[in-house]
């Protein structure tokens, strides 16, 4: 055996103690934050309290941070009152360069513990609107209808304007059309739902049919509007689309074909 092999074979015999408490610290820990983990997403899910993985990343800083704080003096001979103090005199330059962290930390807190927003709801945040998949301790995570995640810092999103759908105004999208000035309202109406509804059977929010609403009047003739309820997973321009081919394509007299043309009075 060489004097290296003898060296360490020394190190691992003087420091086994050591080495044997770190082990078990760094187990322990691993141990717990699997179990509080998994704990906690248990007590949250059966609680009014949001469920978001900030909570459960907090707690798992925090058992690790403990378990640091056990092995120092003893394994490494570094007393945590000494490191801490350490860490004060560097505190502020270190606020500094982590004040945008700091910042969504608390952010994040603010809108989880405000119950400002959770997972699940349905929001519109910087005109991207979606459903809330995740608060965690830097950002907040918004999923649109096409699946894209939209990822907010949540210091930006503590003082970005904010709005809150309802399922029925998310589902929601609006398709134009002009009417001649001599039709008949409910004529219109009445075949515009029949196509219309039709249409976009397949793609339509069960129990809530197409509406149709007039809204006003121009040059060309009597204006309004179908209101189209999107099934969630179906993209909003994909009903429109349907509900456009089927007007489009029922060849209806009333509709205006040119707005300069004589036929559409």
């Amino acid at each position: 055996m060489g004097d290296f092999e003898v060296n360490v074979a020394q190190w691992f015999h003087a420091n086994a103690g050591r080495l044997i408490w770190l082990v078990l610290m760094i187990a322990v820990a691993f141990v717990a934050d699997r179990f509080l983990s998994r704990l906690l997403r248990k007590v949250l899910d059966n609680s009014q309290i949001p469920s978001a993985s900030i909570f459960v990343n907090l707690t798992r800083v925090l058992i690790w941070v403990a378990a640091i704080a056990m092995v120092l003096q003893p394994v490494f001979g570094i007393n945590p009152t000494t490191l801490v103090t350490a860490l004060g005199v560097g505190g502020v330059a270190l606020s500094l360069g982590l004040k945008d962290t700091i910042a969504n930390v608390i952010g994040g807190f603010g809108l989880m513990l405000g119950r400002v927003i959770q997972p699940g709801d349905l929001v519109t945040v910087q005109g991207v609107t979606g459903v809330v998949h995740d608060i965690t301790w830097r950002h907040t995570a918004v999923r649109t209808r096409g699946g894209d995640i939209m990822v907010i810092p949540n210091s930006v999103l503590n003082t970005a304007a904010l709005t809150k759908l309802a399922p029925l105004t998310e589902s929601m999208t609006k398709l134009e059309f002009t009417a001649k000035a001599s039709s008949d309202p409910d004529t219109v109406s009445r075949d515009i739902l029949g196509l219309v509804g039709k249409a976009t059977a397949d793609v339509a929010l069960e129990g809530q049919p197409p509406l149709v609403k007039f809204t006003g009047f121009s040059p060309y003739g009597i204006t309004g509007e179908v209101l189209l309820f999107a099934r969630q997973g179906v993209l909003l321009s994909t009903i429109r689309d349907k509900a456009a081919r089927a007007i489009a394509e029922s060849d209806q007299q009333y509709l205006v074909e040119d707005g300069g043309s004589s036929d559409n009075l």
